[in-house]
């Protein structure tokens, strides 16, 4: 289904130029890839120096091609595409194009002659003015003295394209224009052995390629004679895709046979002039303990042979016996001589 666009009398005219629909094109992967006329989710970043590829379908093969409107802060830029046979058409931003914009968001419109096959609306270099051809009028001042700034005059020329006299059409991209940057997600520390992965992001375009070298803070100069290990990895790799503007890369090291140390982590652009840095720490092994260790002794089983309690029964009820007093001799004569004397009172 082809978008259309609704002009201020009500009328509804098929937009010719059909972008975000035509996503069999190849360009190449170091290249940001744009369609003019898809929903954007998210303004991408562009960095300086990477190139840029807008591509769509343009039907009824224009004999004159497209124009191309780039507008951003203090900068405008207007070229010409022409359309394939199969009404596709590709438009490239160089790096050399980029690499001399300064930061900032920049519009791109993509101008369809429509019907008449010539741009009603055009731009005259000689007075920095917007023209309508059909009526000869200036719409409004684009570049030099009095020149609406960037936002305002983007707007300007979708109204003035839009307009119901003017049967041109266009598609429109936005996008941001930034200074290369990479960074480092910390590393951590590590111990000898360690095998890691060193990663981060980057607005450099998916398919750019980035250096990483891994190498040691300290230098100790060696004679010649001495045997010197060699500590630390270099790689290039490739930026994969990611998303919110910043791609990712990573890159994968081995630390076996490295000396303990703080490591120095930098990567670089191999086209585009950018550097990040970051450190980690490989500290050394610890040591296992050589520590014997007893076999135990299995246990020996014990048997308990609990004996009952021994319960006198002729005892257990009274209570222990008294001793008596020992009696003296001079009692016992005195109760035996009292015992006589009774018998022999009871005669007399």
């Amino acid at each position: 289904m082809k978008p259309s666009v609704c002009l201020p009398d009500g009328r509804v005219r098929a937009l010719a130029l059909v972008a975000g629909i035509a996503f069999f094109l190849i360009v190449p992967s170091t290249a940001l890839d744009l369609s003019p006329g898809s929903p954007q989710t998210s303004l991408p970043t562009i960095s300086q120096g990477d190139p840029v590829y807008i591509h769509g379908i343009a039907t009824g093969h224009p004999s004159n091609g497209l124009q191309i409107w780039l507008i951003g802060t203090n900068y405008v830029k207007i070229d010409n595409v022409m359309v394939n046979d199969d009404n596709s058409y590709t438009y490239e931003l160089k790096s050399a194009d980029t690499r001399n914009l300064a930061s900032g968001q920049y519009v791109m419109l993509i101008q369809h002659p429509m019907m008449n096959g010539q741009f009603d609306i055009t731009y005259d270099p000689a007075t920095g003015k917007v023209i309508n051809r059909q009526t000869g009028i200036a719409i409004f001042q684009l570049t030099g003295a009095g020149s609406l700034q960037s936002p305002y005059s983007a707007a300007a020329l979708m109204q003035a394209i839009n307009s119901q006299n003017v049967d041109d059409t266009f598609a429109s991209v936005t996008f941001n224009i930034g200074n290369p940057s990479t960074f480092i997600s910390p590393v951590g520390d590590h111990v000898t052995g360690d095998q890691f992965t060193i990663g981060g992001s980057t607005n450099l375009a998916s398919g750019d390629n980035l250096l990483v070298q891994v190498t040691p803070s300290s230098f100790y100069p060696t004679k010649k004679t001495q045997p010197s290990g060699v500590s630390g990895a270099s790689g290039m790799v490739m930026v994969v895709q990611g998303s919110e503007g910043q791609n990712q890369w990573s890159f994968r090291v081995n630390t076996t046979g490295w000396t303990p140390d703080e490591y120095l982590v930098q990567v670089s652009g191999i086209t585009v002039a950018v550097t990040g840095s970051a450190t980690f720490n490989l500290l050394p092994q610890m040591p296992v303990a050589n520590v014997s260790v007893t076999p135990a002794v299995p246990a020996t089983l014990i048997t308990v042979t609990t004996i009952p309690a021994v319960v006198n029964l002729t005892t257990a009820n009274y209570p222990p016996a008294t001793k008596k007093a020992p009696v003296s001799a001079l009692a016992c004569i005195g109760a035996c001589a009292g015992a006589a004397i009774v018998p022999w009172m009871k005669k007399r």
